[in-house]
């Protein structure tokens, strides 16, 4: 069973891009784009592992995510991408997190 990964961010292409971009990795992606998604994924999948919330979305709606996510799902890791390197900078970053903290767990 592959770990699963929440991507969510502003625009529903960035997470098929990124999701397209790193299909070599063993991950099952699942994308959201704003609270309502993030709960029914939340909900609907309890394999998430971990969370990649994208630098295009406002800090308070950002805010407000960590929030939802911590509260439903205080087991899951929650990422947050850095604004300075642009949306070419997340299929790396979430690359980063995904080979550093979930494919290492699933390893243990």
């Amino acid at each position: 069973m592959k770990p699963v990964v929440l991507l969510v961010g502003r625009l529903p292409d960035v997470i098929s891009n990124v999701a397209r971009q790193l299909e070599d990795l063993p991950i099952q992606w699942l994308g959201a784009h704003d609270r309502e998604e993030v709960i029914r994924q939340l909900e609907a999948e309890p394999g998430i592992s971990a969370v990649v919330i994208g630098a295009g979305l406002d800090d308070t709606i950002r805010g407000d995510l960590i929030g939802v996510i911590a509260a439903r799902r205080p087991d899951v890791c929650i990422h947050l991408k850095d604004r300075a390197s642009g949306a070419p900078g997340m299929a790396p970053f979430v690359r980063r997190v995904v080979e550093m903290e979930v494919l290492e767990k699933a390893r243990v």
